[in-house]
């Protein structure tokens, strides 16, 4: 389901337009609204076209929370591209506050938060038995429990180690637990973690949640796997204004095919 139907620019005063992140040039010389016409948009270009300041101001205009940390509103890393977000104006055909956005760093931080809560949980069962060494086994029993509640559900949801887990594996069970129906997901080159085999994996992921739990999806990558997802619109950053590219004319899919079918055309350059 396509929640957010379009996105534009507010007007910009002329001392705004030299800073950033006005003054990165397809933020400033945006002037129509960026339609949404597929439940999963790619944004595409290369590094410093814009298409992660973009997608950072569209979290602070859409008020989501930075995955597995805390609100946009209140993220420090999110500071600089603030004032963006409150010059966008969003069109809505069903407002939703349901969804994250989601950078690579942001997934690793969190596996470093819970393994480290896991970790004072098995602590503090550990204390627990120490203390209650010579009571009753049901006040042992009563004095475990929240303990024993709390490290049950995270290692449900999570798995029981997310540093065992491969980057992949832990990344797709953080997205999966992490998911709610009919959500707006915002999605900063989420290959990184990921294997391609594991890429194909999120495909999957993200056809389930469009097909079957009303998700819609805007996901900035340099992945050739990602972006060939079926009915995707991919938004091109590298050209201005933004517009929609065939997957077949992305150099990304040049390049990788061209690569993958003469490698040695490249390496003897090397």
């Amino acid at each position: 389901m396509i929640h957010l139907r379009a996105v534009e620019r507010k007007w910009l005063g002329e001392g705004e337009r030299a800073i950033f992140p006005f003054n990165v040039p397809v933020i400033a010389q945006w002037e129509e609204p960026l339609i949404f016409t597929s439940e999963v948009t790619f944004l595409v270009g290369e590094n410093g076209s814009g298409k992660s300041t973009f997608l950072e101001g569209l979290a602070c205009h859409t008020g989501l929370p930075t995955a597995g940390s805390e609100e946009s509103a209140r993220d420090p890393t999110l500071d600089r591209v603030r004032p963006l977000g409150k010059k966008m104006k969003g069109t809505w055909n069903h407002p939703t506050h349901r969804g994250f956005f989601l950078r690579a760093e942001d997934f690793f931080g969190f596996v470093q938060r819970i393994n480290h809560t896991m970790r004072e949980l098995r602590q503090d069962l550990a204390r627990v038995d120490r203390e209650y060494a010579v009571r009753s086994r049901q006040a042992r029993s009563y004095a475990r429990m929240p303990y024993a509640r709390e490290l049950s559900e995270l290692q449900s949801r999570y798995g029981g180690d997310l540093d065992a887990q491969s980057h992949g594996e832990g990344f797709l069970a953080f997205f999966q637990a992490r998911f709610a129906p009919g959500g707006l997901y915002l999605l900063d080159e989420p290959e990184t973690p990921l294997s391609p085999l594991r890429q194909i994996g999120l495909l999957a992921l993200l056809r389930e949640m469009v097909e079957t739990m009303d998700a819609q999806f805007v996901i900035a990558t340099h992945s050739p796997i990602l972006m060939a997802y079926p009915g995707a619109v991919i938004l091109n950053f590298d050209q201005i204004p933004v517009a929609p590219i065939d997957y077949e004319a992305l150099e990304h899919v040049h390049i990788t095919r061209s690569f993958l079918n003469d490698p040695d055309a490249y390496l003897r350059h090397l």
